[in-house]
């Protein structure tokens, strides 16, 4: 059955019965439970990046404040990615016990509190301890595509999880624009540079995470089935806390949607409003549903090859999207300098902005395509080639970016575009993925995949580090194309990790091993 369509963009959605996850998305539909969850999924981890991303579009102010060298500002930025490395890691397995919705505002409210202490900041090691703490807000992410994940189906969670991600992420795309025009409103009022920049944060993204964070816990809720305890409490499905029912799903095939395993349908039944596809025996399918975490399945779930599959790509993914956007706004002003040109802080902040707000779209479609694809060849290793297609081109792209030392700013704004569209898309590729690793122990393959994602803007932000020059100015160029070649060797490497037993890579060991 065809569930495509604009009008399933305000209709209330087509339920798969063994799950109650939603088979289409009603993004038009707010009022409605998983309308209004994937709204708050998005809202949440918006408001997180618009603060972990308000530092790098105010460096110029930062630096010159605080008398910082450019290494101080390359170990500030690595500081905020590590604390987010820390959070992804975290919140993951955390997701699996409490669920996306407290997970998330926990995270909020959490990330608020440096936030508003921003104002106290007086030197470099004040500014370091801040950026670690605000950096745990860079973990909701986290939480975001676990909440979305738990109230749509395989079959659009692709997409689902791009357009969460996606619209979240353009937060950090937002601040870079936002936070320089709430500095200068603040300088016409009186406020001297120094106290501008500081009470920039409280104005902003703090008053919005607080307000954010109380919708959520009003109007949030944790699953189909309400609260987080009750999300097995479906058809012929023991209740939670009864210990796991499930065999090690690294030994069984990956999960299918509903269209895949062609159930019985005859047409749609309603079920306290909203339509369910009916089927002719009780529901027993209980594969999708997350399970409390042990120690073990940390370990076991956590480093498996098939959960490498997605975090190694992420991690070259959106750890250079990371890197890239938390020294863009100076890569900018530094390379406008070398060619003659004048740009002030808010041009370069307003062009920074570019890689961010893309995600709007670029994420999403990756999302899309990945689910396209798995229609079409009724196969989860379309997402996987897909996935890594991007990871290739995107180093490809940065490695001429980085080469080309005589390259023109429009050039160079226009290179960065394209090249945000194909980490983006392979970002939207990779959470599409994400899903059908592990689908008992989701939150554990997500925050492994989102931690390595910092791990990997760690390393590359460290590129940028170890590219000063000897007059103590930062290379950027020279860090972009160290960047790429790291993106384009990981990529390549991960192509030989099999996903199924019809994997071109699991069939050569098997032919090695024989």
């Amino acid at each position: 059955m065809k569930l495509s369509g604009l009008s399933t963009l305000w209709k209330a959605p087509k339920l798969n019965p063994e799950t109650r996850k939603a088979l289409t998305l009603p993004v038009l539909r707010p009022w409605d439970r998983y309308g209004r969850n994937f709204h708050m999924a998005w809202l949440g981890f918006f408001v997180a990046y618009l603060s972990w991303f308000a530092f790098p579009p105010l460096q110029a102010s930062i630096k010159k404040d605080l008398n910082l060298s450019a290494k101080d500002v390359s170990n500030s930025n690595v500081v905020g990615l590590a604390a987010t490395m820390l959070g992804r890691f975290t919140l993951g397995p955390l997701c699996d016990m409490v669920g996306p919705r407290y997970t998330m505002v926990f995270a909020l409210l959490l990330g608020a509190i440096p936030t508003a202490f921003v104002p106290l900041v007086k030197n470099k090691e004040g500014l370091f301890a801040i950026r670690f703490f605000v950096g745990l807000l860079g973990g909701t992410f986290v939480p975001c595509q676990m909440w979305a994940t738990a109230f749509f189906d395989t079959s659009v969670v692709g997409r689902v999880n791009g357009l969460t991600a996606g619209w979240g992420n353009a937060g950090g795309g937002v601040a870079y624009f936002t936070m320089p025009a709430v500095v200068n409103d603040l300088l016409d009022r009186g406020f001297g540079e120094s106290r501008a920049w500081r009470y920039a944060f409280l104005v902003c993204p703090f008053v919005l995470i607080i307000v954010v964070a109380i919708v959520m816990l009003l109007f949030g809720s944790d699953c189909p089935e309400g609260r987080w305890s009750n999300r097995k409490q479906i058809k012929g499905a023991p209740p939670a806390g009864s210990g796991s029912t499930t065999p090690d799903v690294y030994d069984t095939p990956l999960r299918q949607s509903l269209e895949e395993k062609n159930a019985n349908s005859k047409g749609l039944v309603n079920v306290s409003g909203i339509e369910v596809e009916p089927v002719d025996q009780p529901v027993q399918e209980i594969e999708e549903f997350i399970e409390k975490p042990t120690w073990k399945d940390l370990l076991k779930v956590g480093f498996h090859p098939r959960t490498m599959l997605t975090a190694l790509p992420y991690a070259t993914n959106i750890g250079g999207e990371l890197a890239m956007e938390s020294i863009l706004s100076a890569f900018y002003l530094d390379h406008a300098e070398k060619l003659g040109e004048h740009w002030t802080q808010q041009l370069a902040g307003n062009w920074g902005s570019m890689m961010g707000l893309m995600n709007i779209v670029a994420r999403p479609l990756g999302g899309y395509i990945s689910d396209v694809l798995y229609r079409k060849y009724h196969t989860t290793m379309a997402k996987k080639y897909w996935m890594l297609l991007c990871g290739l081109l995107q180093g490809v792209l940065l490695l001429w970016i980085g080469l080309d030392k005589s390259i023109g700013m429009p050039g160079l704004i226009v290179g960065l575009a394209i090249t945000s569209v194909v980490m983006q898309a392979g970002n939207g590729a990779c959470f599409s993925l994400v899903p059908h690793i592990n689908p008992h122990h989701t939150g554990i393959v997500a925050g492994m995949t989102g931690g390595f994602g910092n791990v990997g803007s760690i390393m590359f932000s460290l590129a940028f580090r170890f590219s000063v020059t000897s007059t103590g100015a930062t290379d950027y160029q020279t860090g972009i194309w160290k960047i790429s070649i790291a993106m384009i060797v990981l990529n390549i490497a991960c192509t030989f990790i099999p996903l199924g037993p019809d994997d071109f890579s699991g069939k050569l060991r098997r032919r090695f091993m024989n």
